[in-house]
Formats: structure tokens, C-alpha cells, sequence
């Protein structure tokens, strides 16, 4: 097969995959009816109404959940056949097909056990644990809720007031968007239709109405939903051959957040209280695996100092799609930090191995970093086009390899040392 018709056969399939996956929505397919939220507060947090399979049926998905599952078992027949079970690119597609087809599973089976046990497999589970089978996200959640706590409580930097409107928040957005996207059309806009203050489309950023932002909350929006979300989906449009970058199945999600996560930190923008708003849904997603209903999780919520309708959205994010109950939450919101170490080890690794060149890669569309090295090679072959649009710290790398230098050093000290050390020496002074 000449190297033309071999890129014909992959856009052709990465086209078909993208068309079919288009009505897919996994968020609108569990999201709550106004009624579920208005009978917990209208019960003062002391019941919660019963959410079944029944009630999430009622959502309509805009497809036929069988019919949809054929068309990507036909897309997988026509991939082995087309490429060959063995040939990398096919080994990809076919892993997006078979996600796309346990989403719709996950899908079906809202309001049930099963709806966790396939959310695990595409999201994972705070319990899983890192390369190293030694640490879990849980045990990341649990040191991160430790830490955090007390810095947050001691405000290490100035007041950030909440004073800018979802209006003025738009207006400021699509300023710095048109500066860093250099005229594409990427926008801020609001919606009425989300449960976050603010989620990214495919070319648009959207701003629920009646929000309230900081300074340093649109600066993180900038670069969180715009650097990182609107970034790689418009590299992955812009691909020539491999459209599938463009759009991304759960495996990537992992990676994708986090990026946005690895962004805030890098450009200086996050703060503790975000950082541990982030955390704490690990520890609530587990508590809901173990068995613990809507009221505990909103009482561990309300325990970390959120107030009433803060607790009632973070716990609306661990339980959609799932029974009030317990037993059964969506797992997705561990994905943010555990992305953030996955990410971060393998660009220290990358580092350390000399390849430097391969971290912008990161950035090329909706990727699991997994499949780096792999893309990687595909662009030395002409199927992979290189990321357009990288934020600075990534358009030049030697600030990202000399941190990445130091931190391989760093963590191989001893840190409960330095700790005991300087708690002796604050205890002295302090």
C-alpha cells in the first residue's frame, strides 16, 4: 500500500469515527431535572428524593443507543480491514470505537450499579493506583486535602474578590482570546445550560449566566479552558490526515484535564482553594463507591468550609448519573489529578531520556499521553502535523526542562527529613 492511500484510509476512518460519535453527550444524558436539586434544598439537606433508571430515560439522547453501537462494531470491521488489527493507527481507532461503545453502555445503564462499573472503565477509580502500583489517586487526595487545608487557612496571597460579572467576563475572554489565537474564530459566550461556571465547546468557551469571577479566576479560565481545551481541539481540526485528533473518547480525558491543571500551575494562576475544590471530589467520589449516599458527601463537602450551593454542585458532580443512594457515582472528576501526575511524570521522563521534543505533543489534539511516542512517529512520517498552538511555556522548552531537571532531583529526597527539620525550626520561632 503506497503512503497515499494509506493516509486516505486513515482519514477516511478517523472521519467516519468523529461523524459517528457527533450525538454523543454524555454529560446531557445525566444530568438532573431542576426537580432533583429543588426537593433537596425544599427538604433542608435532611432527604433526597429517589433518582431511577425511570427518570434518566426520560432524557433523550438524540440517537438510538443499539443503532449506535452497530455502527461503531461496522467502523471496527472496516478499520481490521482496512489496516489490520496489528497496524498502530488501527490499534488506536479500534481503541476509540470500543470506548465510544462503552459510553453508550454507561449511557444505558444511568441510574444503576452498571453505570459506575463502566464509568471505572473509562474514567478509572480513586482507588486505581499509578505506574508505580504503590500510590493510588486516593492516597494523592488524602495528602493533597492535608496540605491544602492549611495553607488555605493562612490565604498566602491577596483577597480575591468575585466582582466580575458572566457579561464582563465574556468581554475580557474575548479580548485575550483574539491576541493568543491571532483571529481564529474562538469566542466566550454565555449559556444558560451548564452546571460549571464554565466548560469549552469546539471553538467557544461558555460562561453560565449569573456567575461571578476574581481577576485570577479569568486568567485561569484563559488558560485552562482556552489555552488547553479550545487549543487541542482546534490542532486536532486542523490535522490534514488524522482527524481523530479532533474529537476524544474518555481515554484522552484523563490527559486533556490534566494539561488544564498542569497549565494553572504553570502560568502561576491557581490558588489552594481551587486547587482543593479539585481534590476534594476525589475524596467524595470515593466516599460514594463505598457506599455513602448524597447527604454524607454533601456533609463531607460542607465539613471543608463550601457553602450550601457550593456543596449541592460538587456533590451533583459525583452523583450524576448514578442513584442518590450511593454506590454508584460518576468517576470522572478524579481525572483532573491524576492527569496532572501522569502528565507531569512523563514530560520529567522525557526529560530525563533527552527527548524534550516530544512534550509539545502533548498540546496536538485530544491524546492520551500514552500515544505520544506513537504521534510523535507518525508526524516524522508525514501523518501527524505538528501542534499549531502552544502556550509559551511550551513554545519554548528550556524553562519546562530545567524545572523538570530539578524536580527529578528533588524527589529523591528524603522529604520527611526536611519536614521534621524545619517543623523543629518554626516551633522555635513561631
Amino acid at each position: 500500500m503506497s503512503l497515499a492511500a494509506y493516509k486516505q484510509k486513515i482519514k477516511t476512518l478517523s472521519e467516519r469515527i468523529i461523524e459517528a460519535q457527533k450525538p454523543i453527550r454524555i454529560l446531557d444524558a445525566i444530568k438532573w431535572e431542576p426537580w432533583v436539586e429543588a426537593e433537596i434544598k425544599k427538604w433542608k439537606f435532611k432527604s433526597f428524593p429517589h433518582l431511577s433508571p425511570a427518570d434518566y430515560a426520560k432524557i433523550k439522547l438524540g440517537y438510538n443507543p443499539a443503532h449506535k453501537k452497530e455502527e461503531f462494531v461496522e467502523i471496527a470491521a472496516q478499520i481490521v480491514r482496512s489496516l489490520g488489527a496489528k497496524d498502530p493507527v488501527g490499534r488506536l481507532l479500534l481503541s476509540m470505537t470500543e470506548q465510544y461503545i462503552d459510553v453508550i453502555h454507561m449511557v444505558e445503564s444511568r441510574g444503576t450499579k452498571k453505570f459506575w462499573e463502566y464509568s471505572k472503565k473509562l474514567y478509572g477509580s480513586p482507588k486505581d493506583h499509578f505506574y508505580d502500583k504503590n500510590k493510588s489517586t486516593l492516597d494523592l487526595g488524602f495528602m493533597l486535602n492535608n496540605i491544602l487545608g492549611k495553607i488555605h487557612d493562612c490565604t498566602p496571597g491577596p483577597e480575591q474578590i468575585e466582582d466580575i460579572s458572566a457579561g464582563r467576563a465574556v468581554n475580557i475572554l474575548n479580548k485575550r482570546f483574539k491576541d493568543y489565537f491571532h483571529g481564529l474564530p474562538v469566542k466566550a459566550l454565555i449559556s444558560d445550560g451548564i452546571i460549571a461556571d464554565a466548560a469549552a465547546g469546539s471553538d467557544k468557551v461558555k460562561i453560565k449566566r449569573g456567575a461571578t469571577f476574581s481577576k485570577r479566576d479569568i486568567d485561569i479560565l484563559e488558560v485552562h479552558e482556552g489555552w488547553v481545551h479550545l487549543g487541542t481541539t482546534l490542532n486536532g481540526k486542523s490535522q490534514s490526515v488524522a482527524k481523530w485528533l479532533s474529537k476524544g473518547p474518555p481515554r484522552c480525558t484523563t490527559t486533556q484535564e490534566g494539561l488544564a491543571v498542569i497549565m494553572e500551575i504553570f502560568s502561576f494562576h491557581t490558588y489552594p482553594k481551587r486547587a482543593q475544590t479539585i481534590n476534594n471530589r476525589i475524596l467524595g467520589i470515593n466516599m460514594a463507591e463505598d457506599g455513602a449516599n448524597i447527604l454524607d458527601v454533601i456533609r463531607f463537602f460542607r465539613d471543608q468550609g463550601y457553602d450550601e450551593n457550593e456543596c449541592l454542585t460538587m456533590a451533583k458532580r459525583v452523583f450524576r448519573g448514578g442513584p442518590l443512594e450511593g454506590g454508584a457515582p460518576f468517576t470522572k472528576d478524579i481525572v483532573y489529578c491524576r492527569g496532572f501526575v501522569e502528565n507531569y511524570n512523563f514530560m520529567r521522563a522525557a526529560i530525563r531520556l533527552g527527548k524534550p521534543h516530544l512534550i509539545p505533543f502533548l498540546f496536538v489534539g485530544k491524546v492520551n499521553v500514552q500515544d505520544i511516542p506513537l504521534l510523535y512517529r507518525l508526524h516524522q512520517e508525514g501523518i501527524v502535523d505538528a501542534p499549531k498552538i502552544l502556550p509559551p511555556q511550551f513554545r519554548d522548552l528550556n524553562g519546562v526542562a530545567v524545572w523538570m531537571a530539578f524536580s527529578s532531583f528533588l524527589n529523591q529526597i528524603d522529604m520527611n527529613l526536611i519536614q521534621k527539620h524545619y517543623d523543629d525550626l518554626f516551633k522555635k520561632y513561631l
